[in-house]
This record gives structure tokens, C-alpha cells and sequence, in this order.
């Protein structure tokens, strides 16, 4: 009876210990798969879906002096939807363009980084420089500079005036996709190449990964100095985006020329923002938010070694600093495993010569005793 109320009482906490252990086996074996793979677009996962919730505009641009509609009918009524019959031939690499930001003070650190690895593999087509120093030893090797007349600081406007030579030199180009990188960014062309094809190639795409877990709220300033908020997402220039040629050609109202550093400083806000505000706000598309777009801020050892290999872009300075960290990290670990083993070791040595010494002292009083 006694051993029927104690199985009774005891299987409940097997049961729940047997469901646990379930539980984080489970959370092990799926934390150490990728969460994306774009070797193979086409097998749906997140990344599928993300594309195929890419939305289109959800209202007409708000184009100054006119609209979407006034523009359609000037082009005789036809929609984007009639032209766009056509299939665009298979996308390859040279058909991207990809701007890497920098400044002169970073030509010699940074950037040579950059040229010792990816931009070597892909310098003949793809890349080009903006910067706001000359430097004859990168013109004399074959890269393509493009030294703008923005300051060197990193203020709002040297950083929106950069971004809008980069949109122009983009434009003023046939490349299909815009891609935008910093200096300490590390580009895995292979699988950018990959990513993109996986969008469709006429739609209107604006691809990164926010720094924020909520869209930004701004002012925008208006005409008698008045405002009005606004919240959008925006892709972090730390860690790349890109944006589809029929986007970018969309923005032109809000990016061309100087009206890119107008947009910023209407809502005070520098580069990436803006480009956020004008696809977000202004077009009315939708951000696709990428896992595979990495920052300084985020720490490359939680990506899973099988998964590396997919990422788009990482930053260059992470290696590093993440190596710094887990020395630190295994160093501070085994101080602390080494602090707790030798209290436990001499803490069972004093438990055993304790135990030696009562023993002792208990034979000798028999041994007393007995005399």
C-alpha cells in the first residue's frame, strides 16, 4: 500500500522531468541549425517567405507636384504590371552594384582590409569607392575611387551627402541592384548573388536588417516650421542593404541629385534613415527584413558554423573583437573552474584528514579505555 502512494505521488515528477529533458534536447538540436540557408532559394524557409510577403507600394508616391496616376497616364495608361512582361535574363554578379563608403583617414586600415579579401575577387566589375580623399595608389592599382566633395567627419550631412553620390553613380549606371556597404564590412559575393536571385527581379525590394526592434519615429519638417511624426523601419548602413533597380528608380523624386540631402535634413535623420524614410514613407514599400545582414553589433559567435557560409555580410572588425571576447571569456571561465575545483579538492581533503583525525582520536580513547 505504502509503495502503491509512493508511485503515485512520484510519477507525476518523472513525467514532467522525462518532458523537460524532451524539451531542451529539442531546443539544442534546433539552435544549432541554420536558420537560413541561400544556397537553395527555392526550399521554403524564412527566407521564401520573406520574399513572398514582400509587399508592393501599399499607396500611390506622393511624388511632388503630381502623382502615380498622372504619370501612368502620361505614359499612355500602361501599368507597370503590362510593361514588366518580359523575363529578365538570370542575374549574375556583375550586374550589382555595390558602394563601399569610406574616408581618407581609413584608406590605409579599414579599406586595406577590404582589398586583401572580397573587393580583390570582384574589383573588375562590381565595386565602387566613395571616399572624400585622393589616394594615387588605389587609382594606380585598377580600383574604382570616386572621391565626392563631402566633409570627412560623420555627421549627417557628410554621411547623406556620400550616400547621395553613391544613388547618383548608381542611377548614371545598368547594373540592376544598388548595394550599400561601410569600410569594416565584410561582403560574401557568393551569397549575395544567391540572395538577390532569389527576389523577383522586377519587383520593388529594399533588403537589410533594422539595428532597431521597433521602426523609428521622426519629425518631419514642414513648410511654416511646422512637423508631423513619422515611424518607419529602416536597414542599418552598419550592416548593408540593397535596393532594386525599379525601386531606386522610384525614388529619384525624394534622391537624385541634392534632393537626397534635402530628405535628410528634413527629417533630421542621417543616410540610412533616409533611405528608409523615402522607400517606407514616401513609396510606401516595405523593408524585408534579412538575418543574413550582420553589424558591430552583433556577436558572430552565435551564428552556427554550418551556416556561416551563407551570411551576406558581416562586419570586419568582428572577428576580432569577438576573438578578444571569448579569450577573455574562456580565460574569466576557466579561472572560475579552476577557482571552484580547488575549493572542492581542498575542501574534501580537510573533510578526509578530519575524518582521519576523529578516527584516530577515537582509537586512541578505546585504546585508553580499555588500559
Amino acid at each position: 500500500m505504502q509503495k502503491k502512494r509512493w508511485i503515485r505521488r512520484k510519477l507525476p515528477i518523472f513525467i514532467c522531468t522525462f518532458f523537460i529533458i524532451l524539451y531542451v534536447d529539442f531546443q539544442l538540436r534546433s539552435s544549432s541549425l541554420p536558420k537560413l540557408s541561400v544556397a537553395h532559394p527555392l526550399v521554403p524557409g524564412p527566407l521564401q517567405r520573406s520574399i513572398q510577403e514582400a509587399p508592393s507600394p501599399a499607396r500611390d508616391a506622393q511624388i511632388p507636384g503630381g502623382n502615380s496616376s498622372d504619370s501612368r497616364e502620361e505614359d499612355g495608361g500602361h501599368s507597370d504590371s503590362e510593361s514588366a512582361h518580359f523575363t529578365l535574363p538570370e542575374l549574375k554578379l556583375e550586374d550589382i552594384f555595390i558602394a563601399v563608403k569610406t574616408t581618407g583617414r581609413f584608406h590605409e586600415t579599414r579599406l586595406a582590409l577590404l582589398l586583401e579579401t572580397w573587393i580583390s575577387r570582384t574589383k573588375a566589375h562590381v565595386n565602387v569607392h566613395f571616399t572624400d580623399a585622393e589616394d594615387e595608389d588605389l587609382h594606380s592599382e585598377g580600383y574604382n575611387m570616386v572621391v565626392t566633395a563631402c566633409q570627412s567627419d560623420h555627421s549627417q550631412q557628410a554621411l547623406s551627402c556620400k550616400m547621395s553620390a553613391e544613388y547618383d553613380g548608381f542611377m548614371a549606371s545598368d547594373k540592376r541592384w544598388f548595394c550599400h556597404v561601410d569600410d569594416d564590412n565584410y561582403v560574401n559575393p557568393e551569397a549575395l548573388l544567391s540572395l538577390l536571385s532569389a527576389f523577383p527581379q522586377d519587383g520593388d525590394i529594399y533588403v537589410g536588417k533594422p539595428s532597431l526592434d521597433k521602426p523609428i519615429t521622426a519629425h518631419e519638417l514642414l513648410e511654416g516650421n511646422a512637423t508631423r511624426e513619422v515611424r518607419f523601419w529602416f536597414a542599418t548602413g552598419g550592416a548593408g542593404f540593397c535596393l532594386s533597380r525599379r525601386l531606386a528608380e522610384k525614388m529619384a523624386p525624394w534622391a537624385g541629385g541634392s534632393q537626397f540631402e534635402q530628405t535628410s535634413a528634413r527629417i533630421r535623420l542621417p543616410d540610412d534613415c533616409t533611405v528608409g524614410f523615402i522607400v517606407e514613407e514616401r513609396l510606401g514599400v516595405s523593408m524585408v527584413h534579412c538575418p543574413l545582414f550582420h553589424s558591430h553589433l552583433e556577436n558572430l559567435l552565435l551564428i552556427s558554423h554550418r551556416s556561416i557560409q551563407h551570411q551576406v555580410h558581416t562586419h570586419a572588425r568582428t572577428p576580432r573583437t569577438h576573438a578578444r571576447t571569448h579569450a577573455r571569456t574562456h580565460a574569466r571561465t576557466h579561472a572560475r573552474t579552476h577557482a571552484r575545483t580547488h575549493a572542492l579538492t581542498h575542501a574534501r581533503t580537510h573533510a578526509r584528514s578530519l575524518a582521519l583525525a576523529r578516527s584516530l582520536a577515537h582509537s586512541l580513547t578505546h585504546s585508553l579505555t580499555n588500559d
